[in-house]
């Protein structure tokens, strides 16, 4: 049987026998209603368990919108004025509304950054624009979990909060959306620590919410102080809008993640041999940083033990200096321990990737020094039927293989 998958900007192609092919995961097709800001407009008209956010909020208030910032592929500026024009209809002047980018620990905008997130007409409007600072927060309480719940101070004084989001997996919060908004959007660093050391534990995985320990404490926030409505919306492969759910913070949030998971989550009987993934080509497999959330897809697919087999260029190395300084002069084990204690952004992706390496071999096929790559624990090998036919000698002649050619947007879910 023979297979092409997507490699930079090119493709590659390999064989594989008949016996040992188990599954191909593409996402599944789903019905497509209304899409872009239509579909935005839709939601709020149609809040889940909650009233309309115009007979929420009241003329006067102090209105406080979170967003993403600019690390995020969520697109603040279609539904930002959506969302502007149901408070319009409330009666609430620009003067009292301020846009929150919600920084977490990432860097400061600039003005221009500002100006693309929230549209050029929201920009020079009289709303307030303003990145977060975990510098800048106060304590509300304690999460269940010892997470401190240190909220932005303006944020955390407001009279009125609306959060807005994209809905997408996420390797240890299980999604992305809804109150994580707020934890770890707005909040501290200790507290942005104190969640994100949480990712080692096997509960932290794509796609779990009820008992992943990171997501509880985004959750719990809720306790110490209140989210009045969420807009939150679901992206195809162009970053186009194809749903969005508005409403209650945690209700219409869950609702955005089961639509998800009919498109891109996708059941398998039982883990394979080997796994055969692709981030899905030009830009997605254009570093190792990019790269890292196809292979944490892939290692739910794989058995104890097993081979993944990695394609992606990674032609610009990297990607992130932490990472590589993590990827480079840090064993797995020692990667593990240091995220508990010591969370880094970079570092965590480094993590993600040794625990990985603990499960399953790495053979990773790339435009990168072979030498490079077995330094970070990996195994290299030039072309995709070389790997292949290497995983089949080393699991043996009926060793089952799944191919998964999207690897950054399907989540193999094995059936219970």
């Amino acid at each position: 049987m023979q297979f092409e998958f997507k490699f930079s900007k090119e493709t590659v192609s390999f064989e594989i026998p008949e016996k040992n092919f188990y599954k191909e995961l593409k996402p599944n097709k789903v019905e497509i209603g209304l899409t872009e800001q239509d579909e935005v407009k839709r939601s709020l008209k149609e809040p889940i368990a909650s009233p309309r956010l115009k007979e929420i909020v009241k003329p006067g208030e102090k209105i406080f919108i979170i967003t993403s910032d600019i690390t995020r592929p969520m697109p603040s500026y279609k539904v930002l004025p959506c969302v502007l024009d149901e408070m319009k209809e409330a009666g609430v002047k620009e003067e009292d509304i301020t846009v929150v980018l919600a920084l977490g620990s990432h860097r400061s905008h600039t003005e221009a950054e500002k100006k693309t997130l929230v549209g050029e007409a929201v920009y020079n409007s009289k709303i307030k624009i303003i990145d977060s600072d975990m510098a800048q927060c106060i304590n509300l309480g304690t999460c269940k979990n010892g997470t401190p719940v240190d909220i932005f101070e303006p944020v955390a004084k407001a009279d009125r909060i609306i959060c807005l989001g994209n809905v997408e997996y996420h390797y240890f919060a299980g999604y992305s959306g809804g109150a994580k908004a707020l934890m770890p959007g707005v909040s501290s660093h200790a507290a942005i620590q104190a969640n994100h050391s949480n990712m080692v534990k096997p509960e932290a995985r794509t796609g779990n919410l009820e008992t992943n320990p990171v997501r509880q404490d985004i959750d719990q926030i809720t306790e110490f102080i209140k989210i009045d409505f969420i807009v939150n919306v679901v992206l195809n492969a162009k970053k186009e809008i194809i749903k969005a759910v508005s409403g209650h913070w945690k209700e219409a949030h869950r609702e955005g993640c089961r639509f998800l998971d009919t498109m891109y989550g996708i059941e398998i009987e039982a883990p394979a041999d080997i796994v055969v993934v692709t981030p899905g080509g030009f830009p997605k497999d254009i570093n190792l940083y990019q790269s890292q959330k196809s292979l944490d897809n892939s290692k739910h697919a794989v058995k104890e033990g097993g081979v993944i087999v990695m394609l992606a260029s990674a032609k610009e190395g990297f990607g992130e200096k932490t990472f590589e300084d993590w990827m480079r002069n840090k064993s797995p084990m020692e990667m593990i321990e240091e995220i508990k204690c010591n969370f880094k952004l970079g570092g965590h992706k480094a993590a993600a990737i040794a625990s990985v390496i603990q499960k399953s071999d790495i053979y990773f096929v790339s435009d990168l020094d072979d030498e490079l790559v077995r330094s970070i624990n990996f195994i290299p090998f030039k072309t995709a039927q070389e790997a292949i036919d290497k995983a089949l000698e080393k699991q043996g002649e009926n060793a089952k293989i799944l191919l998964m050619p999207a690897g950054g947007s399907t989540l193999p879910i094995v059936k219970k």
